[in-house]
């Protein structure tokens, strides 16, 4: 039988990982959230101090535990809220822009 990370990396998608371990889960939540969720999912893993290398069942237990949690933060709140990706923590998810630089990238001659 392979083992957790061997089956882990056969996993490409929110719902691969979600199935795999289980996790009844709402698509339009995932259709709206799955690479936040993904993101939050290893955010959730690299905080975590010690995780059971040695022990796959708890380790698909902890897994399953903090994907589960980062599922439901999305289920309770929006993807601009949690702000897992940069482009939202900066400026609120906002890029400004000045009147020069929009001038500046116009083709030459191209002026309205």
């Amino acid at each position: 039988m392979q083992g957790l990370m061997e089956q882990l990396k056969t996993l490409s998608s929110a719902e691969d990982f979600l199935q795999f371990f289980g996790i009844a889960f709402d698509q339009k939540v995932v259709n709206v959230s799955r690479l936040h969720i993904l993101k939050r999912f290893f955010q959730y893993l690299r905080q975590q101090e010690a995780v059971p290398q040695d022990n796959e069942t708890r380790l698909f237990t902890v897994y399953q535990c903090l994907l589960q949690q980062a599922y439901n933060d999305f289920v309770v709140s929006t993807p601009a809220a949690e702000k897992v990706f940069k482009v939202f923590q900066d400026v609120d998810g906002r890029q400004q822009v000045s009147l020069d630089n929009l001038h500046a990238s116009l083709p030459a001659g191209g002026a309205a």
